[in-house]
């Protein structure tokens, strides 16, 4: 392969070299939300800020560990992976945001992802489509255990990702607009928690690769709910998913050091 870091050591697209960042991995799509999951850290360190791909470092109970923006989508979430992988990194944890898909899924619960229907196209660059998008077992629980430690209100199940976030929100106005209303009522049915956009590529790309990944995300709202009537009020406060996503990356560590 091309080195398009021209011998620098640095991964082209986060500018991060091997040893600048934890074998854990915290991984927000936007870059602001990377120095408000770094407070959670002792001694964490601004590593580089390239593109869309901001990384910081520290320790969490004496362990390096990171937080590195993905961007928004599955195309980078997949290059943020694969270059903290070549960097040394093996567990990840994306933590965000989604919209509820479910009835039983309110704003402001944390869902939490066991795997993911892959209505994107990254993923598809790495498998067939008859491969699963499946979270990691151990991530998984280790975020159910957080949930649990902060009393938390969860839902873990399937999660849809997509590309077009308007593809969601205004289906209608779309010239695709009959499979994409189609398919969205197909997995209301089957009982899809909640839409994003990064698990699925995050979930193939940890498979090939063979590391670890799993997914939290706080619910903004849910649309579903909103065209029942039923009450549906908007949560922003991001914390609330970071502070899971933090107890898990503790509960992993601990494991990982028995």
């Amino acid at each position: 392969m091309i080195d398009y870091a021209q011998g620098s050591g640095k991964q082209y697209h986060i500018g991060v070299g091997k040893g600048e960042v934890g074998k854990y991995v915290i991984l927000p799509g936007d870059p602001k939300r990377c120095e408000k999951i770094a407070k959670y850290f002792d001694n964490a360190t601004l590593v580089a800020d390239s593109r869309e791909f901001v990384t910081y470092t520290g320790y969490l109970d004496g362990v390096m560990v990171s937080v590195t923006s993905t961007g928004i989508g599955g195309s980078s979430a997949s290059i943020a992976m694969e270059e903290l992988v070549a960097c040394g990194a093996d567990t990840f944890i994306r933590v965000g945001t989604c919209g509820g898909m479910n009835v039983d899924v309110k704003s402001s619960d944390v869902v939490i992802a066991t795997a993911a229907i892959r209505f994107e196209g990254t993923s598809k660059e790495y498998a067939p489509i008859e491969f699963p998008a499946v979270a990691n077992l151990n991530v998984t629980n280790a975020l159910v255990d957080a949930c649990c430690t902060l009393e938390q209100s969860y839902h873990t199940g399937v999660v849809q990702c997509k590309d077009a976030f308007y593809g969601q929100h205004r289906p209608e106005s779309l010239p695709n607009s009959f499979e994409l209303v189609q398919k969205w009522d197909a997995w209301c049915k089957l009982g899809c928690l909640a839409s994003e956009m990064e698990s699925a590529a995050l979930f193939v790309v940890a498979s090939y690769l063979k590391v670890r990944c799993g997914s939290c995300f706080l619910v903004v709202a849910n649309q579903e709910r909103s065209k029942l009537g039923l009450d549906n009020p908007q949560s922003h406060d991001t914390e609330i998913a970071i502070k899971v996503a933090i107890e898990a990356l503790r509960n992993i560590i601990k494991k990982d050091q028995k």
